[in-house]
């Protein structure tokens, strides 16, 4: 009989470690996954080597991030199913032309491009006019910039005029991606960098995983003699396949009045 590859070994350990994480009994993944208790039970224990198509099955039943699905995938000896792009890839022209578009239409209000870990890899012209300065501010100008970061740094704190209400409301997505997703290092290197920083209330330390998650934040900030108001809402792709484009989250902010409006059209010759 042929041996297993190397690596194949890892996967009874990251099945058991991920069943875990999804608070999972053997029973419990057999019926998400559709297959017996048993089977389950051999694969933990390394009595049975999963097919890449039970891989994806038992994925999709943990609901995994596919940069996990391919980790899964290749501890179980199977080439991985989603492509990564190369560190400071380009997007595929798709992608790119679409999000094109989309910044150009939401213009003058402020639109980000940010991934898993809150990094600003893209922003349109109202956002640049609108944010520019908070970024100079927390010396975030020249570096790619962190939205997380920029959100809790005290030099940007008296800019929001609601800081507990989006302060609380974005650690706590912090908190719950970061706890989803134990393996991410960047999560948590980002959520323990937040936490030592003072403008965190001792209250906000604690998870409290009953909070309710609206889709939706308010974003009161005083731009100059403005006081300005806008919804955000963040947008995911759908079933993208690729790895760098499943971590990809669109950040637009809609004016909540017309003062607000108006403002950030006043403030878009000077982003050009």
């Amino acid at each position: 009989m042929p041996s297993s590859p190397p690596r194949a070994s890892l996967f009874p350990a990251l099945l058991k470690y991920w069943r875990g994480q999804r608070g999972l009994s053997q029973l419990d993944l057999a019926l998400a996954a559709d297959v017996s208790a048993r089977h389950i039970s051999f694969l933990e224990t390394g009595r049975s080597t999963p097919s890449a198509d039970m891989v994806l099955r038992l994925s999709a039943a943990f609901d995994l991030p596919l940069r996990h699905v391919n980790a899964l995938l290749e501890s179980a000896g199977h080439p991985p199913a989603y492509r990564e792009l190369a560190p400071g890839g380009a997007l595929p022209d798709e992608i790119a032309g679409a999000l094109r578009m989309m910044k150009a239409h939401h213009e003058p209000f402020p639109l980000l491009v940010i991934d898993r870990a809150y990094d600003v890899l893209d922003l349109n012209d109202g956002a640049r006019a609108l944010l520019g300065p908070l970024l100079a501010e927390a010396g975030q100008a020249a570096a790619r910039p962190n939205l997380v970061r920029l959100t809790f740094d005290p030099r940007v704190r008296p800019v929001l005029l609601n800081f507990d209400e989006i302060g609380r409301a974005l650690l706590s997505r912090l908190q719950r991606e970061a706890l989803s997703d134990r393996g991410d290092e960047r999560l948590r290197e980002l959520l323990d960098e937040v936490l030592a920083m003072p403008t965190v209330s001792a209250r906000w330390r604690h998870a409290d995983l009953s909070l309710p998650s609206s889709p939706t934040l308010l974003v009161r900030l005083r731009a100059g003699d403005r006081e300005l108001s806008f919804l955000a809402m963040v947008t995911v792709l759908q079933a993208p396949q690729r790895v760098a484009l499943d971590e990809l989250r669109i950040e637009t902010w809609f004016p909540a009045d017309d003062a607000t409006a108006a403002a950030c059209r006043a403030l878009q010759p000077a982003s050009r």
